[in-house]
């Protein structure tokens, strides 16, 4: 039997099309689609933040200090006379390519480290183990405080960070997964045959555990944006003049908390809606992908 043979003759977990996925996700988890719905919201509201905005970021007008909500400032202004809504906007830019980057940059490091111990066992396995125990010992926050204060605070430290955070302790999800599928019947006679480990491991092991990979990357997005709001609040993260929704919370929001209360509710609403929505999307896409939550609701 050819290596083309199996590859076409190889099942995956994820059969099933993007379109019936789609559907299935509709149908059955409405509240997940809903939840989609929200968060893709958010991220054409990041891109589009600067078109969108009808004020700079940091356009100050002091007379206009700590205007309630008007017609022309529907979320109000704050200590500098700056538009809430502008800067809510545009720090929606820097939560949500924060998050996304950073998933991203996680989940490789995930599935590289995780594909790498599963599939090869023994020795390998073990090392990186160790090392993966090694790492996560120390605890999440600690360690982001001492790295990002070390290396001064600034987007690429964080994403740099948090990636190497979340990405070593999510491998052993995908060392699982890996190891479940190299087990199966396509993978041993794949190698019965010569293929090579690198041609197992793309064609045969990674459209395998692709369902748990999207799982992976969506959990991750809401835990990064709290953990980049987290750090804006200590005062560690992306540095000011940017707009973040973090920095936000901390400066006027809890200095002017009582006597403007929109400068806090405006950012947290946004910061929990998105956090939120892409948690309660990632909790039915896992319903819609695995096969042993078939017939959940």
């Amino acid at each position: 039997m050819s290596a083309v043979t199996l590859d076409t003759a190889a099942p995956t977990a994820a059969a099933e099309s993007l379109h019936t996925a789609a559907l299935r996700l509709v149908r059955e988890k409405p509240l997940g689609a809903a939840g989609a719905a929200v968060f893709l919201i958010f991220l054409l509201c990041a891109v589009f933040a600067h078109p969108l905005a009808p004020y700079g970021e940091n356009d100050t007008r002091i007379f206009n200090r700590l205007q309630p909500p008007s017609a022309e400032h529907l979320l109000g202004t704050d200590a500098l006379g700056r538009d809430v809504l502008s800067r809510v906007l545009i720090g929606a830019q820097v939560s949500m390519l924060v998050g996304v980057l950073t998933s991203a940059l996680a989940t490789a490091i995930s599935v590289a480290i995780g594909m790498l111990a599963g599939y090869f066992g023994g020795r390998v396995d073990m090392l990186t183990q160790r090392m993966v125990d090694a790492w996560m010992i120390f605890p999440d926050l600690v360690l982001l405080i001492v790295v990002i204060s070390v290396l001064g605070p600034g987007m690429t430290q964080i994403i740099v960070v948090l990636g190497l955070l979340y990405g070593i302790g999510g491998s052993r999800i995908i060392r699982g997964a890996v190891m479940s599928v190299r087990e199966n019947t396509y993978t041993r006679a794949a190698q019965a045959i010569g293929a090579s480990s690198l041609h197992i491991l793309w064609r045969h092991i990674l459209p395998n555990i692709g369902p748990v990979v999207i799982l992976l990357f969506t959990s991750r997005i809401g835990a990064v944006i709290l953990a980049e709001a987290g750090l804006s609040f200590l005062g560690l993260g992306v540095p000011p003049p940017a707009a973040t929704w973090g920095e936000m919370l901390t400066g006027s929001g809890r200095a002017y908390m009582y006597v403007a209360p929109w400068l806090a509710l405006a950012p947290g609403i946004c910061l929990t809606l998105a956090v939120f929505s892409i948690n309660v999307f990632g909790d039915a896409l896992r319903d819609v992908l695995d096969p042993r939550m078939r017939g959940s609701r």
